[in-house]
């Protein structure tokens, strides 16, 4: 059972004000918009649903579950392993960047807060320091996981707002119709055997390269 003081931290660690630039990146959202490809409130729904069921639930999720493990028993070959398989699997220079970026913030921020542990993990990536402030927390693995695809979740639709003529009350509904989804991926990460994590979306890779060359653009990535 998550206690108050777990739920407190992991509040802390999703809340938009974490000082690790999450709100910069878009993931490759605001070239699809820009291009046409997402028109409407809808189309916004549809593309976050599919990245969610396709590569958060299917790569970032499952290979947080492990490092989080690996975290409890400070195993490093695996946090090590893990953490080099996450950065190996981002298929864009873009989406390399951005997880540098959050993870060396996190890092950063981790060992102002006294948790001396991160400073031993080479080139991190932001799932393997978020792994380790949930076990330092004593945050359970599934609310750990709800709370990355919720953090995920929120700022692509922040992103979304941004960028499409919708306002501050559709936002909120998309995140409402979304939360089924982010459940089901939650569920569906814990099943999936080492061997089949993965994810592999051409749309986003596509619009993620492009977004690198954008000719005016807001966000980073």
């Amino acid at each position: 059972m998550l206690t108050d003081t777990a739920l407190l931290k992991l509040m802390y660690m999703v809340s938009p004000a974490l000082p690790v630039g999450a709100y910069a990146y878009s993931q490759g959202l605001e070239y699809a918009i820009d291009e046409g490809w997402l028109a409407t409130q809808s189309d916004v729904t549809q593309w976050v649903a599919g990245v969610l069921e396709h590569s958060v639930a299917t790569l970032d999720i499952p290979v947080l579950h492990r490092l989080y493990d690996a975290w409890q028993i400070n195993d490093t070959s695996q946090i090590a392993y893990w953490n080099h398989f996450l950065r190996a699997s981002r298929e864009t220079k873009e989406l390399l960047l951005e997880d540098d970026q959050l993870g060396i913030a996190l890092q950063r921020l981790l060992v102002s807060l006294g948790l001396e542990q991160a400073s031993t993990v080479k080139q991190p990536t932001f799932a393997a320091m978020f792994a380790l402030a949930a076990t330092h927390w004593q945050v359970g693995k599934r609310a750990t996981s709800l709370g990355f695809a919720w953090a995920w979740l929120e700022n692509q639709i922040a992103a979304a707002t941004k960028l499409v003529p919708f306002g501050q009350t559709q936002a909120q509904q998309v995140m409402l119709e979304l939360h089924p989804f982010l459940l089901t991926a939650c569920d569906n990460a814990e099943r999936i055997p080492s061997d089949h994590i993965g994810a592999g979306l051409p749309a986003l890779a596509i619009s993620s390269s492009k977004h690198e060359r954008q000719y005016s653009r807001l966000f980073r990535s």
